[in-house]
């Protein structure tokens, strides 16, 4: 083994900003996952709540056609509408007899009609901004024009539970990064891969990782809160060691689509680690790559190909966790819509109304939840769909009703959620 050269001040100094104990950069291998991990507590009654993040901006009206709109919709769209349903192949999917899913979310149309997806369409953020970055950052933080709220709204939902849970799996971002929508008082995990932690064999890069945290901190009879903290890595380690992801078999035939974007894997590992009744309450994953400004293939190109990604996985989700979709809420949502007009370059540009998708076993599903404006040309903001739901108020009802938790003013703070009926209480 290397000779330690590590102190306790300099692990403090490569902890991160939100001020939680994590596996330092600089004592650990690159391809091991970041943690973090939060103080020890009781269980939770509500769902699991797996979030989605579409990020990039997906074009609404195309996912969920409003084909009842008629020449509001096709004229203004010539060479990239789906066709109404039954007029030929790759029409939409009838949902109502107005909208209809993209041919590509197929794989999503025997859910909806089971009564377990709901769709719910002209929502979004009501801050008119069409800066990727600030529209996300707005959405995450469920503070819609406000920069500077620091924490974001499933974060506030954990810290202002009236549980607590002692699992570090509490809160999981699938990815490199923490999601804002996750800051806040309660640390997440950041977990790339379940499989990482198996270190391909490298059992020895554990053990020095390990041997690293033992001398720097009492790990087995904790003194202070920082050990207490060391403690849970180990903790960890041991509990995604025993999860081997390469053996894992997903039930009913699921089968998860293997993208370059990581997200039927994702979605698979999200499954995993809520069949092994690790305590987890919030998992976020992000499907990116929907910002189509150019050749966007709404058809059958790229955009109808990343669509099929999206419905796929759900539907791999689902098919996988039948058993357990009666404690699992799954929630949809992207920064903003795109606009109705194409433009030149065969692609749409950054809009504002979108939609989101409710699936789970306490959803209201099989309709499409809509104040819906039209896309008639005097019906637009601006050039766009217009918001009539506000999307916090889509949230605040799987909080409320399905996640337990009534401090709905902490959640999202300064705003009054507008009953929808989306879900069956808890």
């Amino acid at each position: 083994m290397e000779i330690l050269t590590t102190t306790r001040r300099d692990f403090l100094k490569s902890m991160s900003a939100a001020g939680a104990i994590g596996i330092s950069r600089s004592l650990f291998p690159a391809w091991m996952p970041m943690l973090a991990f939060r103080e020890q507590g009781q269980g939770a009654p509500g769902d699991v709540l797996v979030a989605i993040f579409l990020r990039g901006g997906i074009d609404g009206i195309s996912a969920v056609v409003p084909f009842g709109d008629g020449a509001n919709y096709y004229d203004a769209r010539p060479s990239l509408a789906v066709a109404e349903p039954g007029t030929e192949s790759g029409a939409a999917l009838d949902l109502d007899g107005y909208f209809g899913f993209h041919p590509s979310f197929a794989p999503l149309m025997d859910i909806y009609r089971g009564g377990a997806l709901a769709v719910v369409h002209a929502t979004g953020s009501t801050d008119p901004s069409r800066s990727h970055f600030d529209a996300m950052q707005f959405m995450e933080y469920g503070t819609p024009g406000v920069k500077t709220t620091g924490t974001g709204w499933i974060g506030r939902h954990l810290q202002s539970a009236a549980w607590q849970n002692d699992s570090p799996f509490r809160a999981v971002g699938m990815g490199a990064m923490v999601p804002n929508s996750l800051r806040g008082g309660v640390a997440p995990l950041s977990l790339r891969s379940i499989a990482d932690f198996h270190l391909r064999g490298r059992e020895s890069e554990l053990r020095r990782a390990q041997d690293i945290l033992a001398q720097l901190y009492t790990v087995e009879a904790p003194q202070d809160g920082l050990d207490t903290q060391a403690k849970l890595v180990f903790e960890t380690v041991d509990m995604l060691q025993s999860l081997n992801a390469a053996s894992y078999a997903p039930a009913n035939g699921a089968d998860y689509p293997t993208d370059d974007m990581g997200f039927g894997m994702g979605l698979k590992q999200i499954a995993q680690l809520i069949k092994a009744n690790v305590g987890l309450e919030v998992a976020c994953i992000d499907l990116g790559g929907w910002d189509t400004h150019e050749n966007q293939g709404t058809r059958d190109g790229y955009f109808a190909n990343l669509l099929n990604i999206l419905g796929r996985g759900l539907n791999a989700f689902y098919t996988d966790m039948q058993d357990y979709m009666s404690g699992v809420s799954v929630v949809t949502m992207s920064e903003f819509g795109r606009r109705v007009q194409e433009n030149a370059s065969a692609g749409t540009d950054h809009g504002h109304g979108n939609f989101m998708l409710l699936m789970g076993g306490g959803v209201n599903g099989g309709r499409v939840y809509a104040d819906w404006p039209t896309l008639a040309p005097e019906a637009l903001n601006d050039g766009d769909l217009s918001i009539t739901t506000d999307y916090r108020s889509v949230l605040a009802e799987v909080v409320a009703q399905r996640l337990k938790n009534p401090a709905l003013d902490q959640v999202f703070p300064g705003f009054t959620p507008t009953p929808l009926g989306l879900v069956v209480p808890r």
